[in-house]
C-alpha cells in the first residue's frame, strides 16, 4: 500500500498593507527622534567630555556622513535580500548603538557609537519609502508617503524638544538611553508587524542586478535634479541645526530646552505642511511650489544671520520646516518613480545625497563662521537654496509635465 504524499506546506502569510505602513511609520518616527536630539544637548556633552562646542558639533557629521555614503548598500540589500529582513537587522544594531553612546566616556568613544548608529539607520527611512512604493499604487502613493513624512516630522518634533527637557532634567546620557529605549520599542514592534526578521527574501539573489539598477536610475534624466536639490538641502539648510545651541549661547540663551523647542519648530513647519499643502499643491503646482519653498528657507536663513530673540528663531524654523517640505515633497515623489524595479536603491541614493549634504553642512558653517563670520556664511547659504528652488522648478517643469502631473 503506497503511503499517501504529505501535504504541502503553507505559503508563508501575506501581509497587510496597512501592517507594513503601520510598522514602517513607527519605525520611522524613532529613528527620527534620535537624529536631531543630539543638536540641543551640545553644549553639555562639550562641558561633560572638555570638548570646545563647535568640535562637538561634528557629532551631526559622524552620524550622517556614514548614514550617506551606506545609503547604496543598504539600498542594493533591501531589493536583493529582501526590504524587511534588511530593516530589521538594521534596527537591532542602531539600537545596540544608540545604548552604546549613553555609556561613551570620551568624545572618540561618542563619535564611534554615531558613526555605527549613521552606517545602520540608513537603511531605515529609503526601504520605507520604497516599501510605501511597493504596497500603494500610484495614485494613493503621496498621500501614504506624506504620512511616512509626518511621521518623520513627529519625531524630528519630539526628539529635539524631549531632549532638551531630558537633559535639563538629568544629563545628556539620559537622552541617548531615552532613544535606545524608542529603537528597542520600535525593534519590537518591526518584529511583530513583519511576521518574525523579515519577510520571506527572493528567491533568486542575483547580484549583477545591483549595477544594472544604478545604470537605470541614473539615466533618468530626473535624477540629477532630485539628487543635487537634496544635496543643497542638507548642506545649507539642515547644516546649521547643529549650531542651533552654541548661537543661542550668543544671545545669553544657555537652557538646553529652548535650543530644543527652536528646533522642534521645525517639525511644526511639517505638521503646518500636511495642513497646507492640499490646496497649496493645486493652486501653485508643482514647479512654483518648489520656488516657493526654496525662496522661503532663503529668506528664513537671511533673517537668522542677525541672531534674533529665542520666539522669532523658532518662527524661522517652523518656516523652515514648512518651506523644506515645499521643495523636498515635490522631488521625493519623482524619486520612487526614477526606476520603479530598484526603488530601494533609488531612494537609497536619494538619502544618500541628502544626508551627504548633512554631513558637509556643518563643516561649510564651521569653516565660514571662522573666517568671514556667521551672517556672510548664511547669505551664501541662503543664495544657494534659493537657486536651488529656481533651477529645480525650470528643468524639472518640462519633466513633470512630459509626465502628466504639472
Amino acid at each position: 500500500m503506497s503511503t499517501p504524499p504529505s501535504p504541502a506546506a503553507p505559503p508563508p502569510p501575506t501581509l497587510s498593507p496597512r501592517r507594513i505602513l503601520a510598522t514602517v511609520w513607527l519605525a520611522v518616527f524613532s529613528s527620527s527622534l534620535f537624529f536631531r536630539a543630539v543638536d540641543p544637548i551640545i553644549p553639555q556633552i562639550a562641558a561633560d567630555l572638555s570638548q570646545p562646542p563647535e568640535t562637538v558639533a561634528l557629532l551631526a557629521t559622524a552620524f550622517a556622513l556614514p548614514y550617506a555614503l551606506m545609503q547604496p548598500v543598504l539600498g542594493a540589500m533591501g531589493d536583493v535580500l529582501g526590504k524587511t529582513r534588511t530593516m530589521f537587522a538594521c534596527l537591532v544594531v542602531v539600537t545596540l548603538a544608540v545604548f552604546a553612546g549613553a555609556f561613551a566616556w570620551n568624545l572618540p568613544v561618542l563619535m564611534l557609537s554615531r558613526v555605527v548608529s549613521g552606517i545602520v539607520a540608513g537603511g531605515i527611512f529609503p526601504i520605507s519609502l520604497a516599501l510605501v512604493a511597493q504596497v500603494v499604487p500610484i495614485k494613493g502613493r503621496q498621500v501614504a508617503i506624506s504620512r511616512l513624512l509626518a511621521g518623520a516630522m513627529l519625531g524630528n518634533l519630539l526628539g529635539s524638544s524631549a531632549s532638551g527637557v531630558i537633559a535639563d532634567l538629568s544629563s545628556w546620557r539620559a537622552v541617548f538611553i531615552f532613544n535606545g529605549c524608542m529603537a528597542a520599542f520600535a525593534l519590537i514592534a518591526a518584529f511583530i508587524g513583519f511576521g518574525g526578521p523579515g519577510i520571506k527574501p527572493r528567491e533568486k539573489v542575483d547580484l549583477r542586478e545591483i549595477p544594472a539598477s544604478y545604470r537605470l536610475i541614473f539615466t533618468n534624466p530626473m535624477a540629477k535634479f532630485c539628487f543635487g536639490g537634496v544635496l543643497m538641502e542638507g548642506i545649507f539648510l539642515f547644516g546649521i541645526f547643529p549650531y542651533v545651541a552654541p548661537l543661542l549661547h550668543q544671545i545669553g540663551e544657555e537652557r538646553a530646552t529652548i535650543a530644543g523647542l527652536v528646533i522642534a519648530g521645525f517639525g511644526v513647519g511639517g505638521v503646518l505642511y500636511s495642513f497646507v499643502i492640499p490646496w497649496a499643491l493645486p493652486w501653485l503646482g508643482q514647479s512654483k511650489l518648489m520656488f516657493t519653498g526654496g525662496l522661503l528657507m532663503g529668506l528664513g536663513l537671511i533673517a537668522l544671520s542677525f541672531l534674533p530673540p529665542w520666539q522669532v528663531q523658532l518662527a524661522i524654523f517652523a518656516l523652515f520646516g514648512c518651506a523644506f517640505y515645499f521643495l523636498h515633497g515635490v522631488i521625493q515623489i519623482f524619486v520612487t518613480e526614477l526606476a520603479p524595479s530598484a526603488r530601494s536603491s533609488a531612494a537609497a541614493f536619494h538619502s544618500t545625497f541628502f544626508f551627504l549634504g548633512q554631513s558637509i553642512g556643518p563643516i561649510y558653517y564651521r569653516i565660514g563662521m571662522a573666517k568671514v563670520g556667521l551672517m556672510p556664511s548664511l547669505w551664501f547659504g541662503a543664495a544657494m537654496i534659493i537657486a536651488t528652488g529656481l533651477v529645480c522648478a525650470i528643468w524639472l517643469r518640462g519633466l513633470i509635465r512630459g509626465s502628466g502631473r504639472a
